[in-house]
């Protein structure tokens, strides 16, 4: 089995005031991390990486082993990202790039999902109370949390079912779901965070530490 992997990296960090994937994280870019763990997973073939088009000169020395110029939208990037696939590719994930801290059994247990159910979603379960709010802010509903995950990220899809997506979304299983396929969820981690503010930064740092990583690397 042949899987491909598109780290989706052409945000333009305005909540960090940079750009994020480029950040420092002990010792490493953000995107060498994220890069990294899909190296240690066997059955990753090959890795693309979509940026923002005046970032491909330095995105090719992270250990990618394709680059692709980002588009308009998410969705725009990850299209042109499909494009690299190799054409006997069976899986597709699609992770962002700001997730430096999924792990190797995480992306196994996506593949195997996306391999039995055609598409899945790395998730976990909502453990705050939610509001539902007006524009007033005023509280209008309490929402049963027993039923909402909060989406992560990889996304893993069949080869032929994600070719056949169309649309524009913040969220690619969503246009998955516009097709009628039912999409798995598979359970991620709460230390699976997207860096999006300069405290993650921090909490990603302690998550590193805590796994001894440097004594590894």
């Amino acid at each position: 089995m042949k899987v491909s992997v598109i780290i989706a990296a052409g945000g333009t960090g305005k909540r960090m005031g940079q750009k994020k994937q480029f950040l420092p994280l002990l010792g490493k870019s953000v995107l060498e991390w994220t890069i990294a763990a899909f190296k240690k997973v066997k059955q990753v073939t090959e890795i693309i990486l979509v940026v923002n088009p005046d970032e491909l000169e330095k995105a090719k020395n992270l250990g990618a082993d394709k680059v692709a110029a980002g588009g308009e939208e998410r969705s725009d990037s990850v299209a042109n990202g499909l494009k690299l696939v190799s054409k006997d590719c069976d899986i597709v994930l699609v992770h962002d790039g700001a997730r430096p801290l999924i792990t190797a059994d995480i992306i196994e247990k996506s593949i195997k999902a996306a391999e039995e159910f055609g598409a899945c979603v790395v998730g976990i379960p909502v453990k705050d109370t939610i509001k539902r709010v007006g524009d007033d802010l005023f509280i209008e509903d309490t929402v049963d949390r027993k039923t909402l995950w909060q989406a992560q990220t990889p996304q893993a899809f069949k080869y032929e079912i994600i070719t056949r997506i169309k649309g524009r979304a913040t969220d690619d299983s969503k246009l998955v779901e516009d097709l009628g396929i039912r999409v798995k969820i598979v359970m991620g981690s709460y230390e699976n965070i997207k860096i999006t503010t300069p405290e993650d930064l921090i909490v990603a740092e302690a998550i590193l530490r805590s796994r001894n990583v440097l004594s590894r690397s």
